[in-house]
């Protein structure tokens, strides 16, 4: 299964969804549009797909999850991106959110896309399908408090300071790892995986989020920004701790290369195909942006 097909279907998906609102309200959906459609890899809806096809092969079924994920994502970039947070004036390789619409108006975007997300979730869960539930608690709650939101609020109290190690991965596992690992369980459990394959499917998750983030903070130091189409050395500006600054940087593409065959090795104890996540796996690992 083609990753770049996954990403072109989750976007004409969201097009249609939003060309179906009136007329009337669009101004209410124009910045929220904005920030879906500036691009992205689309990698935690591709992660929910390829994960549900392990099982069953009508993954279209799923899109208004995989959507809603990806919503979920989107909204959470718009706000990491504010004055009062990173401050930064470039996602995507387009102006930030606030850079266009100003800083209200980004904030209820990013509300706006939150609250969308939800109301899809919920929309599909009417015919009573318990996995349907099942899956729209898990990303509500890997969105939550206790979730996306716990690694945002650690990483802004830990600005200007030195973290330990420990709060470190707390504030990764939690800001970035979630979206990432719940993209995965959600594809299993709407595919009535097995508890055995969940169980496996969340060390994966768990060891991909890592990765992922390493890899981020690698090419925060070493990214061409026209490839990554945001700034780099963002992080060093806003005096943050990073895997980079905790470990250096060979021992951090060490670390990244490892947790990906950690990966692979999981990959291998599930029972079905595994070969698109793999090679998903492994792009997260050769990427440049």
């Amino acid at each position: 299964m083609d990753i770049k097909v996954l990403k072109d279907e989750v976007e004409q998906w969201i097009s249609d969804y939003f060309d179906d609102k009136p007329e009337i309200n669009s101004r209410n959906f124009e910045a929220m549009i904005y920030s879906l459609k500036v691009g992205g890899k689309r990698i935690r809806p591709a992660l929910m797909l390829l994960t549900y096809s392990m099982y069953k092969e009508d993954y279209e079924s799923i899109m208004p999850f995989a959507a809603a994920l990806e919503m979920i994502h989107t909204y959470s970039l718009i706000h990491d991106d504010l004055p009062s947070m990173d401050n930064d004036d470039l996602r995507r390789g387009k102006p930030t959110n606030h850079k266009i619409y100003g800083e209200a108006i980004a904030i209820l975007a990013g509300d706006g896309l939150l609250n969308e997300a939800m109301i899809i979730m919920l929309n599909e869960c009417l015919d009573g399908s318990l996995n349907k539930i099942k899956a729209s608690s898990f990303i509500a709650k890997a969105s939550g408090a206790d979730g996306m939101i716990a690694g945002q609020i650690c990483d802004i109290l830990s600005e200007g300071i030195t973290i330990p190690e420990e709060e470190l991965l707390y504030m990764h596992k939690n800001k970035t790892g979630q979206l990432i690992k719940v993209a995965i369980l959600c594809g299993a459990i709407l595919a009535n995986a097995s508890d055995e394959d969940l169980s496996n499917l969340e060390a994966y998750g768990d060891k991909l989020g890592l990765a992922f983030q390493i890899k981020d903070d690698i090419l925060d130091i070493i990214g061409d920004v026209t490839i990554l189409g945001k700034n780099v050395n963002s992080d060093e500006c806003n005096n943050k701790t990073t895997f980079i600054t905790m470990y250096g940087l060979e021992k951090c593409k060490k670390k990244c290369n490892d947790l990906t065959q950690e990966c692979f090795e999981i990959l291998k104890r599930l029972k079905g195909n595994t070969t698109h996540l793999e090679e998903i796996t492994e792009f997260l690992l050769e990427r440049q942006y």
